[in-house]
Formats: structure tokens, sequence, C-alpha cells
């Protein structure tokens, strides 16, 4: 098996106190060797971490030991190499940046679709199928029949459902993403638009492909994944794709045969769009990786959180004592 456990997770759920969870839960994270991005908002929680699978495991206890996270999702993959060069937490307006108000998943949601009953929902010829995602994860695969609705972002979601459907002439809309949760919201919206029956796959593509064979898939492709994998296969295993550090968009092995492409500075997508300052920025971050790596070192994330973490709280400890002082005036 391999060594590191990979764990996508979100759940939606009032966290009043959510600025209060950053400090213990960035500890316990750096506690367990964990690495990753974990975002916090008023609305829940939501991200992408790695490590071993008892720390993994552990960390998902601790999460799920308050009650309002009981009900927390996950999905489970596996890497040779750890995906993930940090370890965050970060404080957000969303956990799934969308941009429109009064969006509750917990009030209002569509119908949720086992990965094992989604083939026979999407071959309905009734079912307009949506991809939720940007473009450039949709490029390097998606389920057959689906629409793309070319996005960049999330946000642009709801002006493309607002300008080519309509809830009057739509019988049945099917809508998926990577692990479920931009789902919760796009069924939200797409119920508060008027839409009657809207259907979503739980626990997202990555869900499907753990449990659907290979042979009944109707997935096709790979599936891109926000870490250093970039994408993976049917089997969650890494997958063809690597990243361009100047756009971070997927590469192949023949992309990289382009007169363009630059290991760690660009690629053909993106040569003409960077700016001479950039470009000699990421050169220069290249060859201090490839320097640490010569050295047996790890040039970025890692040794430094800790002191970043421990500076954050002297910081933090100053301005409460600040604050004491002008109450005592």
């Amino acid at each position: 098996m391999s060594k590191v456990t990979v764990a996508a997770l979100y759940h939606f759920v009032r966290l009043d106190n959510y600025q209060q969870l950053q400090d213990s839960l960035l500890n316990k994270m750096l506690e367990l060797g964990i690495k990753g991005t974990l975002l916090l908002a008023s609305e829940g929680i939501n991200g992408t971490v790695a490590g071993e699978q008892a720390a993994i495991d552990q960390l998902l206890d601790w999460l799920r030991s308050d009650s309002r996270l009981s009900e927390l999702r996950y999905k489970l993959s596996f890497d040779e190499n750890m995906p993930f060069y940090r370890t965050r937490v970060k404080l957000k307006k969303e956990i799934v940046t969308m941009g429109v108000e009064g969006i509750d998943p917990n009030q209002l949601v569509g119908t949720y679709v086992d990965a094992k009953d989604w083939n026979a929902l999407i071959s309905d010829p009734q079912v307009t199928l949506i991809d939720t995602r940007n473009e450039y994860e949709i490029n390097i695969g998606t389920f057959k029949n689906a629409i793309d609705p070319k996005t960049q972002s999330f946000r642009q979601f709801p002006d493309y459902i607002k300008n080519n459907h309509d809830p009057k002439s739509v019988t049945k809309v099917a809508m998926f993403c990577t692990g479920g949760i931009r789902c919760e919201k796009s069924t939200a919206y797409l119920k508060q638009l008027g839409y009657d029956e809207v259907y979503h796959l739980q626990g997202g593509i990555l869900k499907y492909l753990q449990e659907v064979p290979e042979q009944e898939s109707m997935w096709q492709g790979e599936c891109y994944v926000f870490d250093n994998r970039v994408s993976v296969n049917h089997k969650l295993e890494k997958g063809r794709y690597e990243m361009c550090h100047g756009c971070r968009l997927p590469i192949t092995a023949e992309d990289k045969k382009s007169p363009y492409y630059q290991q760690g500075v660009c690629c053909e997508n993106c040569y003409d769009k960077l700016t001479t300052r950039q470009k000699q920025r990421f050169q220069e971050r290249e060859k201090q990786m490839q320097l640490a790596e010569k050295r047996g070192e790890t040039h970025i994330g890692s040794e430094t959180e800790q002191f970043s973490l421990k500076h954050r709280q002297i910081k933090e400890q100053k301005k409460q004592q600040q604050r004491n002082k002008r109450q005592h005036r």
C-alpha cells in the first residue's frame, strides 16, 4: 500500500467561532505531521490534507469530536509521495466561493445520488448533465455527454445557469464535481431558482471512481485534484498530468516538448502571458529547488512552519496584552 493517505473533506455547518478554531486545528495538523490546506468559515470546513494513515485517522477523529462536525464527509486516496508542501488553516468568507448570498445547503439542496445509481440516472435522455467544475479541470476528464459550462471559476457558474438554462424547459438536472462540495451549493442555487428535479452525485467524482468498477464506468479521462498529484486515474492513483508552475494548469509529457515550455517557469499556455519579472522569479525559484534537492533538502514549506506559528502566537499575545492595557486605563 502507498505510504501517504490523502483525505478530501468538507462539511456545511454553522461555525460561529470558526476563527477560534484556526490555531488549535493548525497545531493538531503539525503535531500529527499532516500537510495540506483546510478552510474554515462560518458555513463550515473544507480542504484536502495528507499524511500517514494513522495520523489522518486521528485528525478525522479529532474533528468529529466536535459535535458540529460529527457528520464530516471525506474521501480517501493514496500516493507514494507527500502531495503538499505546507500545512495551512485559512479563514474564509465561504468554504467554496460561489459569490451568491443566501445559499445554505443545510436548508435547501438537490437530491443525493449514490455512485452505484449514477450511471442509470445520467443515461436517462431527459436528464441534463452539467459538470460544475472549471474548464481546465474538465479538459482532462469528465462524464460521457456532460455539458462543459466553460467557466474559469466557480463564481461564473450562476451566470452560466441564468444565461443558458431555464427551469421551465429543463425536466431534470444532474450535477457533479470533484468531491461533492461545489454541487452542494450549485444544487441549492438551482432549487432556489425554481428547478424542480435537481440531482447531485454524492461524494463527487472521487467517490464514483472509488466505488464503480472501471469496466462499468461512464467516466472518461482522469480527474483533476488540487494537490501536487495534479490528476488521478480510475484507480485513484497519480495520473499522467503534471502542473505548469507559471499558470498552474495541467500539462502532459507531450506538452513539455513544446519550445515554449520551461521547467518550473512556463508552458505553451502562459509563456506569452507572464511578465519578464515573473519569469525571472520562477526561474530563480526553480534554481533554488534544484539546489536544495541536490543537498537533500526541501526548499518549499516544512521546517519554517513551526517557527511561523510560534511567531504568530507571540504577536497575538502582544496584541491581547495591549488590548487589556487599554481596557484598564
